[in-house]
């Protein structure tokens, strides 16, 4: 018997066992509902009653995990993985762990073990090459997204996730036929459709940008990065009052977008409004640079 057993007077290991698998389980349901702290609880208790439990550690260092508690889910998943080594699953979200603390070089050793456990596992693959790209190794993270495509054509995200790389990259062209290919997948889907507007800002292809960023709005009217690109698009269709309605629309739904604020601004200054711009200028200097 374990000793979590061996602590509860009164409780049989058969009973330890069925209730402690039953708290598993109804985590996992908390889990799918975002209910991180009925499911820590739940597995808290179930690991009392079954220290030895993988899944149970797991679990709980997911928890930890999507709700920030960095430290206690990598204490859970250095148990979990004491108990069951080659667990991908666990690897991979300590993997996350570690890259949501910024230890790179940890999550890279992480990410690299899971895949050489399960090489196609697609949500690895993407949490290495978003760490690939916060490393500024670009083209191993291009390489990365190629996998993953090659793997399962039909998934919008995946498409979109490489489209952004290649914007981030100023490849433009590449950029578009990503989220193009994303759209002919869901022609709904927000994230290439305001995306691929913003690509097609930047190639001055305004009036196709204008069209992918309202068609953007009309799905998300709280979209603020989709306000603040059409408010550029329109500014440079020569439209400042609506660029400036876009805009401040922007900002109201996120005080804090410091590109909204320079773009603003210096429409102000075109229009001789120089004492807006001068406050706009001035904002974005405090958000960015604590001025």
């Amino acid at each position: 018997m374990s000793e979590g057993i061996k602590d509860q007077p009164g409780v049989s290991e058969a009973a330890a066992q069925s209730r402690a698998s039953v708290l598993r389980s109804r985590a996992e349901s908390y889990i799918a509902l975002s209910r991180h702290d009925a499911a820590i609880a739940d597995l808290t208790e179930s690991i009392a009653l079954v220290p030895d439990n993988a899944r149970a550690w797991r679990l709980r260092g997911e928890s930890h995990r999507v709700i920030e508690r960095y430290e206690a889910a990598l204490v859970d998943f250095d148990e979990a993985l004491r108990l069951e080594p080659d667990s991908a699953y666990a690897l991979g979200s300590r993997g996350q762990t570690y890259a949501a603390m910024g230890r790179l070089e940890d999550a890279m050793a992480d990410f690299e073990h899971a895949l050489t456990l399960a090489p196609d596992s697609l949500w690895i693959l993407e949490a290495k090459a978003d760490a690939l790209v916060d490393l500024d190794r670009l083209d191993e993270a291009l390489e990365a997204h190629g996998k993953i495509i090659a793997l399962n054509e039909e998934l919008p995200y995946s498409w979109a996730a490489r489209g952004d790389l290649y914007q981030r990259m100023h490849l433009y062209a590449e950029a578009i036929d990503d989220y193009t290919k994303a759209l002919e997948v869901n022609p709904d889907y927000v994230r290439a459709l305001s995306r691929r507007g913003e690509a097609l800002r930047m190639t001055d292809r305004y009036e196709d940008a204008l069209t992918d960023l309202s068609r953007a709005l009309e799905l998300d009217p709280e979209n603020d990065r989709a306000y603040g690109s059409r408010g550029a698009v329109l500014s440079e269709l020569g439209d400042n009052e609506a660029a400036l309605n876009d805009l401040n629309r922007a900002i109201e739904l996120d005080p804090e977008y410091i590109w909204a604020f320079r773009v603003r601004g210096e429409i102000l200054q075109e229009l001789d409004r120089h004492e807006e711009a001068v406050s706009d200028f001035t904002q974005a200097l405090h958000l960015e640079f604590g001025d």
